[in-house]
């Protein structure tokens, strides 16, 4: 089957968050089961693009709202992922040093329609278009009903929904940017009186798909004004766990370590990680390392972490990392722990992907307080190099991490999010890496789990064939 993925980003080129992760590495594991998978992603001038050649396979235009844009589609020629990827280019719009701004609509759109109108030229068309999160949700639509697209429409569509706080609502009265279509379909544009690309994707691509099954049942009670048409399409609804780039997360080949290891080094090799990390940032490498990367915001459970590093070093027998950016105020905070629990607490306010790896092979433990997640691959990440995680039951926390209290556990769970739960995790974690052997069994336990995406891409092949399947029935 060919398979065609649209996102607004995909790893190495651009990434922001985990649908990058995801985006970069699932065509691959689609194409070592044989099938055809691509991906069409917009055209940044961030630095990773600046550092690679391109050459343009394909230039046109588009109309919006009676304004002409020219657009270019460019294929790189320096780099490979393992999959081919397109990249779109159109001045002004896309053509910028970032991903996301605080009103991307013209440019998203945009990027929607010219990659369809590329796609109109291909003379074998994908199977199935697999649409990620609201940058490309609005693709259902305008191939199954506008009449610029008709010749597109019988191709199969999916969405997955990666995040769904984030829906890209806009006015009415921007109406007049789709291309002509029958106006008796207007209402699938309107959810609560808003254009609203999420929610029209769900009622219109063939089938939808979480990244965690405990995610999906998590938006059919709580998806910010979801919920309602999240259970009357369920029928069509499918949680899908996301995986791991196991090529790229491997402690014994990764270049970004210090040391490599694997499991039969691990203890050596984690150590000299361990040792590197906390000398560049004055930590005790005797005491066990608890760490946090991600994002600096309410949904990561950010905000709560001051008060809870606070709380756990007030027994100063732990070491403290982070690794993050986002909110200002969460920042201030972060610093001002620095300035005072200096031998026990650091951080690095920013994001660098060589010291994200680094700090998972160093790591003792990793905390994930989220409030939401919907999948979480930092858990997986951790895992893979020997990391305990520390997690809160939510979305794909859940369904990737069991309590040490439970049969087969191997992790650490928090069943409410708030400083005390946080801080009394990592009190747990600290007479955890007390008993030596408990530890090290878990730390094998942990890096033997098999979270590649292996059987994932599998699942998404059993879905694609499905709805093909049934277009092929319903065309004959």
């Amino acid at each position: 089957m060919k398979i065609l993925h649209i996102s607004a980003e995909c790893f190495p080129v651009a990434k922001v968050g985990g649908l990058a992760d995801v985006v970069g590495a699932l065509p691959k594991y689609l194409n070592d089961l044989g099938e055809e998978a691509m991906v069409i992603m917009p055209f940044y001038k961030n630095s990773f693009i600046q550092q690679h050649q391109f050459q343009v396979v394909y230039q046109s235009n588009i109309n919006i709202e009676g304004t002409e844009f020219n657009f270019e589609v460019l294929a790189p020629t320096s780099f490979n992922v393992g999959f081919s990827i397109y990249l779109i280019s159109i001045p002004f719009l896309l053509s910028v040093n970032y991903v996301y701004s605080h009103d991307d609509l013209d440019r998203f759109f945009a990027f929607q329609m010219s990659a369809l109108n590329w796609l109109k030229t291909w003379h074998k068309k994908p199977d199935v278009i697999h649409c990620h999160d609201h940058h490309a949700a609005l693709i259902p639509f305008l191939i199954s009903q506008c009449y610029l697209y008709e010749d597109l429409k019988d191709i199969a569509t999916v969405l997955t929904i990666h995040n769904a706080e984030y829906q890209g609502w806009f006015s009415h009265q921007r109406i007049g940017m789709f291309p002509m279509f029958p106006f008796n379909k207007v209402g699938l544009l309107d959810w609560y009186g808003m254009i609203n690309p999420l929610a029209i994707a769900i009622k219109v691509a063939d089938k939808v798909t979480t990244v965690s099954p405990n995610y999906l049942q998590e938006l059919m009670h709580r998806a910010n004004g979801l919920e309602g048409l999240l259970r009357t399409e369920s029928y069509k609804c499918v949680g899908i766990l996301n995986g791991i780039d196991t090529d790229i997360w491997n402690p014994e080949t990764d270049e970004h370590l210090i040391e490599n290891y694997s499991l039969k080094t691990v203890e050596w090799g984690k150590q000299a990680n361990k040792n590197w990390l906390c000398k560049e940032y004055h930590l005790d490498p005797s005491k066990p390392l608890i760490v946090f990367i991600g994002r600096l915001v309410g949904h990561k459970g950010a905000d709560l972490l001051a008060t809870a590093f606070e709380w756990a070093l007030y027994k100063p027998e732990v070491s403290i990392f982070l690794l993050g950016n986002g909110e200002e105020s969460i920042e201030i905070r972060q610093n001002q722990l620095k300035n005072s629990y200096y031998s026990n607490f650091n951080c690095y306010i920013g994001y660098s992907e060589q010291l994200a790896h680094r700090i998972y092979a160093a790591a003792d433990f990793i905390v994930i307080p989220s409030r939401v997640e919907p999948c979480g691959l930092n858990q997986l990440y951790a895992m893979r190099y020997g990391a305990i995680p520390i997690v809160t039951k939510v979305g794909g926390l859940k369904d990737t991490v069991v309590d040490v209290l439970e049969p087969n556990g191997f992790g650490i769970c928090m069943e409410a999010i708030n400083e005390g739960t946080i801080a009394h995790s990592m009190w747990r974690a600290f007479e955890l890496y007390q008993n030596k052997d408990r530890f090290f069994s878990l730390r094998i336990q942990v890096m033997n789990k098999n979270h590649s995406w292996d059987a994932s891409a599998k699942e998404y092949m059993k879905l694609y064939r499905s709805i093909y399947q049934r277009e092929n029935e319903l065309k004959s």
